[in-house]
């Protein structure tokens, strides 16, 4: 995957956003008193995987604000970006906070268990997640046929991340870490079924 140049949070804003990650651990009551989870938990796999989902999700959004004077689109891609990017501190500011490294040996999604994790497809790292090619053709993209192609990655790639949700939901040990869980299952359904409206209104539909 290679990042693009909007789409990396760098400086002083990623370090506002790993300490919010520690704030909101602790201000929620999980101190990690007796629950610091360990480097191959579900906790830290899914901090690691999702942080890298995240990641993808910011850069494409900022790909396609580039490529459209479409309102609508344009608000969608701010709105995901912007609350992609804080969720992916808080989980970087997790990883700090349990002192577990940021990557693993493991391949992604191990902490699914090997037969829960349904194809990532071809140069894909995670279920969702864009190919290289994929990213590469959206940016060559513009106007109305990147809105729809965004649109349909998109739908792939919150997809990906309900299904990683829904398993920290079942594995993970760490409340304050569930509930992100929870509430970006709910979330991301919530978009998907806006995504599939304004692809509609383009007369076109998700990939199947």
């Amino acid at each position: 995957m290679t990042p693009g140049r909007a789409g990396w949070i760098t400086g002083a804003a990623a370090a506002a956003l790993v300490a919010a990650g520690a704030i909101t651990y602790a201000g929620a009551g999980d101190d990690g008193g007796g629950r610091v989870p360990s480097a191959g938990s579900a906790d830290a796999g899914f901090a690691r995987d999702m942080a890298v989902h995240h990641q993808q999700a910011v850069e494409m959004s900022y790909l396609v604000r580039d490529r459209t004077d479409d309102e609508e689109v344009r608000r969608l891609a701010y709105d995901i970006a912007q609350t992609q990017a804080n969720q992916r501190g808080m989980m970087i500011g997790w990883l700090d906070l349990w002192g577990l490294p940021k990557v693993s040996s493991d391949p992604p999604m191990t902490w699914m268990g090997m037969g829960d994790v349904p194809s990532a497809g071809e140069g894909s790292l995670m279920p969702g997640m864009a190919t290289d090619a994929e990213m590469e053709k959206l940016a060559g993209l513009g106007g109305r046929q990147a809105e729809v192609y965004y649109l349909q990655l998109m739908t792939d790639h919150h997809k990906g991340g309900v299904h990683m949700a829904e398993g920290c939901a079942r594995r993970c040990t760490v409340g304050v870490e569930k509930r992100l869980a929870q509430g970006m299952a709910q979330s991301q359904e919530s978009e998907i079924r806006l995504m599939t409206d304004l692809l509609a209104k383009r007369g076109a539909k998700p990939r199947p």
